[in-house]
C-alpha cells in the first residue's frame, strides 16, 4: 500500500486540478468557458490551475480567433493522460486496500 502513495502525483492532490485533468481526459479538448462552468470555478482561480498543470506539461494550450472572438482550448497530453492514469491507479489501490 505505502508504494502506491508513492505514486500519487502532487499536480493532481488539487479538487480543482483533478477535476481538470478528469474532463479533459474524457474530451477530446475543451475550451476555457466550457471547462469553467463544468467545474464552477473563477476564472482566475481556473487560470491558476491550467497553468500549474501546463507547467508540468500535462495539458496543452490552443489559441485561435472563433468569429474574432479569441478562443483558447485546452487538451490533455499523452504525458498527462499516463501521469493521470498512474495516479488514479494509485488511489484504486489505497482503496482497495482499505475494503478488506
Amino acid at each position: 500500500m505505502i508504494g502506491s502513495l508513492h505514486k500519487l502525483h502532487k499536480a493532481f492532490e488539487n479538487r480543482t486540478r483533478l477535476g481538470i485533468m478528469s474532463v479533459l481526459a474524457a474530451s477530446e479538448s475543451l475550451d476555457f468557458n466550457s471547462l469553467k462552468e463544468l467545474l464552477d470555478v473563477t476564472d482566475g482561480n481556473l487560470a491558476s490551475h491550467l497553468k500549474a498543470l501546463e507547467k508540468e506539461s500535462f495539458i496543452e494550450v490552443e489559441k485561435s480567433f472563433v468569429d474574432r472572438k479569441p478562443n483558447t482550448r485546452y487538451n490533455i497530453t499523452n504525458l498527462g493522460r499516463r501521469e493521470f492514469s498512474k495516479h488514479l491507479s494509485a488511489l484504486e489501490i489505497l482503496i482497495k486496500s482499505q475494503k478488506k
